[in-house]
């Protein structure tokens, strides 16, 4: 069978409305020879559900999201959306893959502090060839509706923190990617704006994307359709 290219993948997997599914076969993974991170891991995951990834610190949920999100390479096993292969594709490839099919949600947030808050929600139209006028009025739609009420010509090192994960929140989600993908997304902030980012990636998957979360929080955890223990 010919391979997919990247461009023709986010075609046929791109837009929250296509319900993509992911999944790992027999997934290993390590950051030395010594110890494997990720061994020999086997797991999907349904649109239309958020999944928690739980367990204790250094059991492999970050490392899983990243391979999943195709941010890393597995050593052995592979990774398939819709049943396509796409681990296996040139980096060029999967980064172009990741931009029109994948959202990203870090606990750190992850902005550019050299770059406005506006600029930082449309950075991924760089690599989905749309121009940033384009999305602007979604993006200011987004910041608006999660609350971030400061000027759109603010950088980054001038908002709180829960600020800065909420428009994390609105870059991930400005093209409602079929996958959204989050590393401890409450972690560091407090009880109000935890509310905010769980009901965000809520309604994402109930809407039809397929959500995964990496946390160690219970009470997170408990709100999710699926649990998967590590």
């Amino acid at each position: 069978m010919k391979k997919a290219t990247s461009h023709e993948l986010g075609r046929q997997l791109g837009g929250i409305d296509l319900h993509v599914d992911i999944s790992a076969e027999n997934l290993c993974f390590g950051y030395d020879s010594e110890k494997a991170v990720v061994k020999d891991f086997t797991v999907s995951f349904r649109p239309g559900t958020m999944t928690a990834l739980t367990g204790a610190s250094g059991c492999g949920k970050s490392t899983l999201l990243y391979l999943l999100g195709l941010m890393l390479t597995p050593q052995s096993g592979c990774i398939r959306l819709t049943g396509r292969r796409v681990d296996d594709l040139h980096d060029r490839e999967r980064a172009q893959l990741r931009a029109e099919c994948f959202g990203f949600v870090f606990q750190d947030a992850a902005l550019d502090e050299t770059r406005t808050v506006l600029d930082n929600v449309t950075e991924t139209t760089l690599y989905r060839r749309v121009s940033r006028e384009s999305v602007e009025g979604r993006a200011k739609l987004l910041l608006e509706e999660f609350g971030v009420d400061v000027p759109a010509d603010r950088k980054p090192g001038q908002v709180s923190g829960g600020q800065a994960q909420r428009i994390a929140l609105c870059r991930a989600l400005l093209f409602s990617p079929s996958l959204l993908l989050a590393d401890e997304p409450t972690g560091n902030l407090d009880p109000a704006t935890s509310e905010v980012v769980f009901g965000a990636l809520q309604a994402h998957a109930q809407a039809g994307g397929t959500v995964i979360v990496a946390t160690h929080s219970p009470q997170f955890a408990g709100g999710c359709d699926e649990v998967l223990e590590l």
